[in-house]
């Protein structure tokens, strides 16, 4: 892996053996290697360490004064825009797109996903991973991410290891006009079932707020493009973490993001680019 952008003689720290090479840590380590060198290092292709990737990857400090919660979304697209091939992401993703994938979450408090992607994804618990355990105690967090499921009408298969077996319980977020036998079905199965609308659907807003009260400010949507369409129409999205796939599919797979357009586009800024193998992994921020 490589880092591509940001590119500066701060990114650029000392191999263990003299040579220079790029490392996540190396603005704040303050390492960085001067001159021309240091910006051609940054180039140099290795497979980074998961604690590189949680540092080049970790949730912004909140400004004083500043909402304390942070949504992120992590999403793969193909290079002609599908989000999926035949109903699932993981033909079109590699070894390093789950990598990433896997330190998203061990750095979130919780991953909000829709109920269709928990169908087609196969979903289960997130899990503890040893590698994170003493950042995540540090950081005052759980062993693992709660996952939490956006369902309408909680027409879920709560006989899956989602909510049979979860390390920490699956919460369920509804609207208060669901079935009072499909919540009474959803808390049988250890699940945590939250209010989060008026009516028969999903506010997203009242969902992301409902996850913060709860204290989960560091979150994480894995979409699928439904959801992430609602999050970025109610604007409560903060960030966007998207690997671009070197791949052509063609077909009629869906995008990242559906639903509804929004009245304007909105603009979010590049913050990182890295790539590994023709992959492309993006960070963008709400400017």
């Amino acid at each position: 892996m490589r880092r591509l952008f940001p590119v500066t003689d701060e990114t650029a720290a000392r191999a263990p053996d003299g040579g220079a090479e790029t490392s996540g840590r190396g603005t704040e380590r303050g390492e960085g290697v001067a001159g021309p060198a240091g910006a051609a290092a940054a180039l140099v292709d290795r497979e980074w360490s998961l604690t590189e990737l949680a540092t080049a990857y970790a949730y912004p400090e909140p400004a004083p004064g500043a909402p304390r919660s942070w949504l992120r979304a992590n999403m793969v697209s193909t290079l002609d825009g599908a989000a999926q091939h035949e109903g699932r992401s993981q033909p079109i993703s590699s070894a390093a797109d789950m990598r990433i994938f896997g330190t998203l979450r061990a750095l979130a408090d919780v991953v909000l996903v829709g109920a269709e992607t928990v169908r087609q994804e196969g979903y289960r618990p997130a899990r503890a991973r040893a590698e994170f355990a003493g950042a995540r105690r540090a950081a005052g967090q759980g062993p693992a991410a709660a996952i939490a499921v956006v369902s309408a009408s909680l027409e879920l298969d709560f006989s899956l290891p989602l909510f049979t077996s979860p390390l920490v319980p699956t919460l369920v977020l509804t609207g208060a006009a669901v079935a009072p036998d499909r919540v009474a079905a959803a808390e049988q199965a250890g699940a945590k079932v939250v209010t989060a609308g008026a009516g028969a659907g999903v506010d997203p807003a009242r969902a992301v707020q409902a996850l913060v009260d709860l204290g989960h400010t560091r979150l994480l949507t894995e979409g699928g493009p439904r959801l992430l369409g609602q999050l970025i129409a109610a604007d409560v999205l903060d960030e966007l973490c998207l690997t671009v796939s070197p791949m052509l599919t063609a077909g009629d797979a869906q995008r990242i993001a559906g639903g509804p357009s929004v009245a304007v586009p909105r603009r979010f800024a590049l913050a990182s680019l890295l790539e590994e193998d023709g992959f492309l992994f993006g960070r963008y921020r709400r400017s």
